[in-house]
């Protein structure tokens, strides 16, 4: 009997190294298909991998498609199921940040945003990144880290050796980089791995080794490469192929041991809201955590406040408590911002239907089905709701019944941004590079503006474009302001100022005489409506650093409140642009700020806040 036990033991221990014995992946990031010979590069890694019959698997860690069409993405998926072994995959910023299907295809396309797998005792976990729709700083999005959380606590065995992929390297080039960190170092991580850089790299997150792996793309050489990883005796040895050649070059390994983090005394660096206590004179009066990012913006109707976020539903917030309401679900992730009008709620959804939802009880009225995923806003004017979407067209739905009243259907690529009513005209861009001035009672076109640029990355599209005096304003991407013509589309006046950066975050004060627009190096100029030129009346105090957010500013009570892509809201005097006050609500972008009383407004964030601040 005691030989049988002693034998029984053996096996098992034989079994358990046996387990994690030597074995290769491949290891292949930042394809961008959509790209110069992204396609031809892609091919070949993937023929070489077909060859290679050592590799047991392949981990793609994101950035799969240039600007995450559904084109695109169906393409990489026919090349990547090419594979004749196991493969798994997770999205990057490209795939996500100017998504036509609000991130929705890339699930649909590939089945998921996240992997979980083990492979000889080796757990290998991916999550997504963004941002979302949004250009900011890189962002594990909400969803995603309550899903990580779930999936490391289903960990039993706490010596079992985990491999995390993102996109992103794991450091401030993230908005919650420590998010995902301080979860990881609760197990036995010993390995990161990201892409994002486009070079290999040996790199340290707060004392977890990690690797950037290499651009498919061959970018200034004659042909691409990817990374062959082989673990065997606790170390990772990371080799670049040359998939024509086959010819592999070592050039880093890694020592995959177990680590107490909970006696590294090293003081690591987190965001801090500090800030908060250096102003009184506003406060946080409640929060409402959501599990999924919101992505868009928040609306009021009486004693509710409703928002949206990307799990699909939009709900109501008791306005003085922050007590959710009701909550009506819809089947795709949502990037609109609700439009409120009466006791009607407008919505659009990635599940290509536009929603009608009762502002009180939160049941459906009605919804108006599109053709593809819809991450635009409406407006409504005049009991007609005004709305783009990424089926090229832009629609006219009659508010009480849900019923066309007209269709464009002449947009050149996806619409995301809130179109203007000015002048019996909406004034929309989309990301094919176009503005567009339609007849709001027909539809017909009025005229379009193009900025000269082919690049699509340039595009009016993210701006909620402002109007006065017969002026359309408007600042992208290309880092100019633009004044149009109302009429005709005419440009008036165009500058790029090199001192004062302009990027898609611009308001208009309540008077109409001063344009808000936030400068990438995160100041805020107030520029004259009525001047034949860019004339910049004063220039804040703000010094928010180097800013992305494209959150539209607003003036509440001479206060103009300015968002930041790092949690921060900033009020500053509407006469001289001097400093008010400064709160900190988290560090992910702000996605809203939505006055609701003259001392009270209602700021939104990326990772799924809605905070009530009143000053």
């Amino acid at each position: 009997m005691k030989k049988a036990i002693l034998f029984l033991i053996g096996a098992m221990v034989a079994a358990a190294v046996s387990a994690q014995g030597p074995f290769k992946f491949a290891f292949i990031s930042d394809t961008h298909i959509g790209s110069q010979t992204a396609e031809e590069d892609l091919d070949r890694t993937i023929n070489s991998i077909n060859g290679d019959g050592s590799i047991a698997f392949v981990v793609i860690t994101g950035d799969i498609t240039e600007f995450g069409s559904d084109e695109e993405l169906q393409m990489a998926k026919r090349f990547f199921d090419k594979l004749n072994r196991p493969w798994y995959i997770i999205p990057g910023n490209h795939d996500a940040g100017w998504s036509e299907s609000g991130s929705n295809s890339f699930k649909k396309i590939f089945g998921a945003e996240t992997f979980q797998f083990i492979h000889n005792n080796y757990l290998f976990v991916g999550t997504a990144s963004g941002p979302n729709m949004r250009m900011s700083p890189g962002q594990v999005p909400r969803e995603q880290i309550v899903w990580l959380d779930s999936s490391l606590n289903d960990v039993n065995n706490t010596d079992r050796p985990i491999i995390y992929l993102n996109h992103y390297p794991q450091d401030s080039s993230l908005n919650n980089w420590y998010e995902v960190i301080d979860r990881l170092k609760t197990k036995n991580v010993q390995l990161i791995l990201c892409g994002h850089g486009h070079a290999n790299r040996r790199l340290n997150f707060e004392g977890i080794p990690a690797v950037m792996g290499r651009s498919n793309l061959r970018a200034r050489n004659s042909v691409g490469a990817y990374n062959v990883v082989t673990i065997k005796d606790g170390v990772a040895t990371f080799e670049e192929k040359n998939p024509l050649t086959n010819e592999q070059r070592q050039w880093t390994e890694v020592k995959l041991v177990k680590r107490d983090f909970a006696a590294d005394t090293t003081k690591y660096f987190r965001p801090s809201y500090a800030i908060n206590s250096l102003y009184p004179n506003v406060k946080l009066i409640w929060q409402y955590k959501d599990n999924s990012d919101i992505g868009s913006g928040a609306s009021i109707g009486n004693d509710l406040i409703f928002a949206t976020n990307t799990r699909g539903s939009l709900y109501a917030l008791n306005k003085r408590s922050g007590k959710k309401i009701w909550e009506f679900t819809t089947g795709g992730k949502i990037y609109s911002t609700p439009a409120v009008a009466g006791d009607r709620i407008i919505i659009s959804s990635t599940d290509n239907n536009i929603y009608c939802v009762d502002r009180r009880t939160g049941k459906q009225i009605w919804k108006f089905e599109t053709l593809r995923p819809i991450v635009a806003n409406p407006i409504v004017k005049d009991q007609m709701i005004f709305i783009g979407s990424s089926d090229g067209h832009f629609r006219a739905i009659d508010l009480a019944r849900g019923q066309l009243k007209w269709d464009f259907d002449s947009v050149n690529n996806f619409v995301v941004t809130k179109p203007l009513f000015y002048g019996n005209k909406i004034i929309f861009g989309s990301w094919g590079t176009e503005l567009y001035a339609l007849n709001a009672n027909s539809g017909n076109l009025e005229w379009k503006w193009n900025n000269g640029s082919t690049n699509r990355m340039f595009s009016p599209a993210a701006c909620f474009p402002v109007a006065t005096r017969n002026k359309i304003f408007i600042v992208a991407p290309d880092r100019y302001m633009t004044a149009l013509d109302a009429e005709n589309g005419n440009v008036l006046w165009r500058k790029q100022d090199p001192a004062n950066r302009v990027r898609e975050s611009m308001g208009l004060s309540r008077d109409s005489n001063l344009i808000y627009a936030k400068t990438m190096d995160g100041f805020v100029i107030g520029v004259s409506t009525t001047a034949n030129e860019m004339q910049i009346v004063w220039k804040s105090e703000t010094q928010l650093g180097y800013e992305l957010a494209p959150t539209a500013i607003v003036e509440n009570q001479r206060a103009v409140l300015i968002p930041s892509d790092k949690g921060i809201v900033t009020a500053v005097n509407r006469a001289d642009g001097k400093v008010l006050w400064k709160y900190k609500i988290s560090n992910s972008l702000v996605t809203t700020i939505l006055p609701v009383s003259k001392t009270e407004v209602v700021v939104t964030t990326m990772d799924g806040k809605i905070s009530l601040l009143r000053f």
